[in-house]
């Protein structure tokens, strides 16, 4: 469709941010007129100024993310428009000259002594940056000279292009073309179309689908190579201007994660990956398959239980899955689809995926592209997860802390997914419905946990590979990639010639080393599901302390509120016998 035709209730409210895009322009000419931070400069040593500049600060950081999300959601709606592009683009570089004009604070704090820093700790006037001062003190060691983070910050605009042009080639610019479906009918060819056939049951399709839409990235994969190549070059750049000892490095620290959490991570996924593997021989068992591709991964197991519900009957199915959250948290979801925080149907130039979005002061977004399977009901409380966090925080912590780590973002939406699964599980009676659901949580861990964990490796890799002097290039890539397909899938599965180029079509890889956060996000919430459904209100209270949290603390330690503690192994253990168990259960259902 064109967005044109979609009807007003499926449209996120843009209005509630500007009521036009003239608001946008005045906004943003207001904002401009506020970036002389020049009387600051040079005159931190005192609590009393640095509030002074914080108050400030604050202003002006909060007129330029209501003026990029405007941009950004408005671009997303159709990114043929070039108008939001350009805006999306004045907003970023706005967002530079402000980065640039307030560069000096951290290395004049940092040039403090760790005692007035700590004295600033406790001055009342500071207490919402407080954790931001402790972290500061840590860090004080990879923070530049005035100059230095000045130049820095000014190359900002240049840091965020390498995701841009993926995101235009991945959107814009790539060409999949049309494939005719098991009725002879020609379709397009579109990311959520080729989801839909994957997940299908007619196999040549799959096939036909599977082999042009990596062909159209194979045709450009020289280009995604150097964009992804650049990409990387500027994560060891900054890396080595800041004196960290390597990307990763740099990565959790900006996180506040402890390195064992990602140690962690890698040894439990790699020490039971033979139970992934025994999972795809039974896929290839029950599909009946003398030879099973990497087409064939998404293929039902289970016929005819696949949740084909309109996107009303399965936001009811959502906030019914979502009540041992308690009823504060359901009413919340019920606003978020009548009051215009979702914006639903697929439409040509729209953004691909779904994502939750949102800014201090204003209800969260959500993007959605919804199709009738259950992979996309499950996007919904997925999202919906991500929104009220969001909410959540910013309606308990001050704007200084509202907003949550990266590393913890994706804790809520699992949450959700989890809950909802186990819901439909408990009340269908109906055996092949409960191997169907079996099997989802199945492909939801490996999807979630094993292939994520997967990507996060291969960062790794390519990461490292350009630490030590090595160029990405399409073939190492491949390389590299395909060495990963074949140690996480096992030898159950032919690794088809056009799975290695996977890494050329997945758009988290330009934000780096986030992706590993998914999985750590699904070992978190499998635990606090279990807990909550065990224990009732007050681990449920516990979860809202965590949801209510922000940025208060580091992820890890705010993590601890909901009872999950990840410096430690038994949490990650704990998930990889959910998915051990389940793989037993669902085995001994369907023999």
């Amino acid at each position: 469709m064109e967005r044109s035709e979609v009807e007003r209730k499926y449209k996120w409210k843009t209005e509630d941010i500007f009521a036009s895009d003239e608001e946008w322009d005045k906004c943003f000419a207001d904002a401009e007129n506020m970036l002389d931070f020049s009387g600051f400069e040079g005159n931190l040593g005192s609590a009393e100024s640095f509030a002074l500049f914080c108050d400030k600060s604050e202003q002006v950081g909060k007129l330029i993310e209501r003026l990029h999300l405007y941009a950004h959601m408005r671009h997303d709606e159709d990114s043929r428009l070039a108008k939001y592009t350009s805006m999306q683009a004045k907003a970023m570089s706005l967002y530079v000259r402000f980065s640039s004009a307030t560069a000096f604070v951290e290395p004049e704090l940092t040039a403090l002594s760790d005692e007035k820093l700590q004295d600033f700790c406790k001055d009342p006037r500071l207490k919402d940056y407080d954790y931001f001062l402790r972290r500061l003190i840590r860090q004080k060691k990879h923070v530049l000279s005035a100059a230095e983070e000045k130049l820095l910050a000014l190359g900002g605009e240049m840091y965020s292009q390498f995701r841009n042009i993926f995101g235009m080639i991945d959107n814009a610019d790539l060409k999949l073309g049309e494939i005719t479906d098991e009725n002879g009918n020609s379709v397009a060819l579109t990311h959520g179309t080729y989801g839909v056939i994957l997940h299908g049951t007619d196999r040549a399709l799959r096939e036909k689908a599977f082999k042009q839409y990596y062909a159209a990235y194979i045709g450009l994969s020289n280009t995604i190579a150097a964009t992804y190549y650049g990409n990387v070059s500027k994560d060891v750049f900054l890396c080595r201007a800041r004196g960290y000892g390597s990307c990763l490095e740099q990565a959790l620290e900006g996180e506040d994660v402890d390195a064992c959490v990602y140690r962690n991570l890698i040894s439990s996924v790699n020490e039971n990956l033979p139970d992934m593997h025994r999972y795809i021989a039974v896929r290839k068992e029950l599909l009946g398959l003398k030879e099973q591709h990497m087409y064939d991964i998404y293929a039902p197991l289970v016929s005819d239980a696949d949740l084909k519900l309109s996107y009303e009957d399965a936001c009811t199915l959502v906030t019914e899955g979502l009540a041992p959250l308690g009823e504060e948290y359901c009413g919340l979801l019920k606003r978020g689809f009548s009051e215009g925080w979702v914006d639903v149907c697929e439409t040509t130039g729209k953004r691909s995926g779904a994502y939750s979005t949102g800014i201090f002061g204003l209800h969260p977004y959500v993007l959605l592209n919804y199709q009738k399977t259950t992979h996309d009901v499950f996007t919904i409380a997925h999202e919906m997860g991500h929104a009220l966090h969001t909410h959540y925080s910013n309606e308990n912590q001050p704007y200084a802390k509202a907003d949550y780590r990266i590393f913890v973002a994706e804790v809520a939406s699992t949450v959700n997914e989890v809950l909802l699964l186990k819901h439909i599980l408990a009340k269908t009676d109906d055996v092949n419905m409960k191997k169907y659901l079996l099997n989802y949580f199945m492909d939801t861990v490996r999807a979630t946990l094993h292939r994520q964990t997967m990507f996060a490796e291969f960062e790794y890799m390519a990461h490292d590979a350009v630490e030590k002097g090595t160029p990405l290039t399409v073939e190492n890539c491949n390389e590299m990639y395909l060495q990963l397909n074949r140690k996480y899938y096992g030898e159950a599965i032919v690794h088809d010639p056009e799975i290695a180029y996977e890494w050329a079509r997945i758009p988290h890889f330009y934000t780096s080393f986030y992706v590993y956060k998914y999985a750590t996000g699904i070992i978190s919430a499998i635990s606090i599901v279990e807990r909550i459904l065990r224990e009732g209100k007050p681990a449920v209270d516990d979860y809202k302390k965590f949801l209510s949290s922000g940025g208060s603390d580091s992820p890890v330690e705010l993590l601890k509120l909901a009872g999950v503690d990840l410096t430690r192994r038994d949490a990650f253990d704990a998930a990889m016998k959910s998915f051990r168990d389940t793989l037993d259960t669902f085995s001994a259902l369907v023999k």
